[in-house]
């Protein structure tokens, strides 16, 4: 044992050595698996550890001023170092920890952070050819995410010193995969750790780095949104919109005599009759101020007396989203299908218009209510002002049209394709067609196989941005009145999405694992007979279902197991059909006799029941 210490010391001492032996990751996989075996002699296995700590940080030690740091050849053993498995699991039997106070951690980082510009590029050229899936993800990007997280509980010490560091390998390793997709999934970056901090200390981060500037040097994890999982980031959100609201809400105080105290009114409230949602809705949103968008949104359904606790809100946010993107309000293009909304840039005489969806759409963001509409992945890319390129189009026929454009191989382009600078259409209300000229002269200029590229760059430009500019600069204005001190910043576009409209993904075992029961107990009977109802139903019963019990047919962001839901007991067997308390995402089940029964009258109620009133 002691000569295999001794080898261990010398080896582990010798990043030379291990620059020369290791040219295929998985080498050293097999290396630190005879070291640490599953079964052993847990003794040797922490003098093992030891000694390997101990030997690794003399190793960085004596290449730190190397000035051969810029070779791929001799910066190979810093990923190699990052492989150990005892960077994700520490412990060896109840006592030993490895690199317990976090040198080792904070010494690997400090050398990756102080290479040359050249061991930089290096570095990074020899992890994207090197590291394929799935070793990117388990031999890099896990033991950092590993670190990440115990320096994070640490709190004082190395441990915390290398946060900063470790965040900033990560970034490096989520840039790369940024730029080759198949290296990991943005899931692999989400930090657990980050997402069970207290909701307070996660807000005060974030706070802190917006009053930085947020180009301070100052670390932030806010400043890195890659490792924030989507409910994080909607957590985030939340609380930020809250405090908002809270502001907005006190900023008119007023003195009350009689109470000898201040009052405020918390809630900017719609009262709406239900026959003339769509007019009064806009008419009361265009006479809200800035101050009043920005309260908590309460509505009252003139002539019914459900409390709007949020499940009123819910109900008007999908009846509303029916009416306002319907097509034959002559706001919304007629040429996709009910799947897509997509601006109608011949519609030239209703910019308030589109001022106030936007406005509607920023309120439910704001509030944090799902809204049925099917805007193309495009309208969220240009709300955080992403570039936009061919994959955002929205006409599934024309991106493949200027696809096969590109990929022509011939350099007869211009016979075959027969295409010039000028895009012409029809215009629907006037009947007459019209011409856009791409670029000046464009009728004249043919596309040919060398200016193909620039086509494709002005076209894709005209569709997505130009056509529509005045219907879209009206929308992003209304959205961000409410939102504009809001970080989206922190999303990516598809998280977005998942805000404003939830996902389609419905997960039933997910669904049931998260669910709650007051008055039954997951194995009585009718919860039983519940659940089988429910696996035995279709995807349409599934999406009405959800519907009648929390208010919306969609998922919140992060799935189903993140929407908070209960089944209470109403009582004994009886022929009353089960109602729900949407603001809460209660669903108030009797205790049916068998499970016939509970088929017909909740199929019954999912299928017949809509609306607060209680006549």
């Amino acid at each position: 044992k002691t000569l295999l210490l001794r080898r261990i010391k010398s080896f582990f001492g010798s990043p030379t050595v291990w620059n020369s032996l290791f040219f295929d990751p998985t080498e050293c996989v097999h290396l630190y698996h005879e070291l640490f075996p599953t079964s052993g002699d847990t003794e040797t296995k922490i003098r093992i550890a030891s000694a390997m700590e101990e030997a690794m940080q003399q190793g960085l030690e004596s290449l730190r001023k190397s000035a051969r740091l810029i070779y791929p050849e001799s910066v190979r053993f810093l990923l190699l170092f990052l492989q150990c498995p005892l960077l994700v699991d520490p412990a060896i039997g109840d006592e030993y920890e490895f690199d317990p106070r976090g040198d080792l951690i904070l010494s690997l980082c400090e050398s990756f952070l102080n290479l040359p510009f050249e061991g930089y590029k290096a570095i990074q050229q020899w992890a994207q050819s090197a590291y394929g899936p799935p070793h990117f993800v388990n031999l890099l990007v896990q033991p950092l995410i590993a670190s990440l997280e115990r320096g994070l509980e640490a709190g004082v010490g190395a441990r915390s010193r290398a946060v900063p560091g470790i965040v900033t390998l990560l970034r490096w390793l989520h840039g790369a995969a940024q730029r080759n997709p198949v290296l990991a999934p943005p899931e692999a970056f989400y930090s657990e750790a980050i997402g069970e901090m207290e909701p307070e200390a996660i807000y005060a981060d974030l706070k802190k780095w917006k009053e930085s500037g947020k180009k301070s040097s100052t670390f932030s994890l806010a400043a890195n949104p890659f490792l924030l999982s989507p409910s994080t980031k909607r957590t985030l959100l939340m609380i930020e919109n809250q405090v908002e609201m809270l502001r907005a809400a006190t900023s008119n105080l007023t003195w009350d005599r009689d109470q000898h105290q201040f009052v405020f009114d918390p809630f900017f409230v719609l009262a709406i009759d239900r026959e003339h949602l769509l007019a009064q809705t806009l008419q009361k949103i265009s006479a809200a101020s800035h101050v009043e968008l920005r309260k908590s949104l309460k509505i009252v359904f003139k002539g019914e007396d459900a409390v709007d606790a949020g499940g009123v809100l819910k109900e008007f946010m999908y009846l509303l989203s029916h009416q306002l993107f319907d097509v034959s309000t002559g706001m919304w293009s007629a040429h996709f299908d009910d799947n897509i909304t997509w601006f109608n840039g011949d519609c030239t005489w209703n910019d308030d218009g589109y001022y106030l969806v936007g406005v509607l759409t920023g309120l439910a963001i704001y509030n944090d209510v799902i809204l049925d509409v099917h805007f193309p992945r495009a309208v969220y890319r240009k709300l955080l002002g992403h570039t936009l390129g061919l994959e955002d189009m929205v006409d599934e026929e024309t991106r493949n049209g200027l696809q096969q454009l590109l990929d022509y191989e011939g350099d007869d382009a211009e016979d075959i394709f027969c295409l010039s600078f000028e895009h012409s259409w029809m215009d629907p209300v006037l009947r007459t067609q019209r011409q856009i000229s791409l670029k000046p002269g464009g009728a004249d200029i043919p596309v040919t196989s060398e200016n193909r590229e620039e086509y494709v760059m002005l076209y894709v430009k005209w569709l997505l941005v130009d056509s529509i500019n005045p219907q879209y600069e009206a929308f992003e204005r209304g959205v961000m009145q409410v939102l504009d001190s809001s970080s989206l910043e922190l999303l990516e576009p598809e998280e977005l999405e998942l805000l404003l409209v939830g996902s389609p993904d419905l997960d039933i075992d997910a669904w049931e694992g998260n669910t709650e029961y007051e008055g039954f107990e997951a194995d009585s009977p009718t919860i039983q007979n519940f659940w089988k109802f429910v696996r035995n139903a279709d995807r349409e019963t599934h999406l009405k279902l959800l519907k009648f019990a929390t208010g919306t047919s969609r998922a919140p962001i992060g799935g189903l197991g993140k929407m908070p839901f209960r089944i209470q007991r109403a009582g004994g067997d009886t022929m009353q059909l089960p109602t729900s308390h949407t603001c809460f995402n209660i669903l108030i089940l009797p205790d049916y006799a068998d499970y016939e029964k509970l088929e017909h009258l909740l199929g019954r109620a999912i299928l017949e029941c809509e609306g607060f009133g209680l006549q």
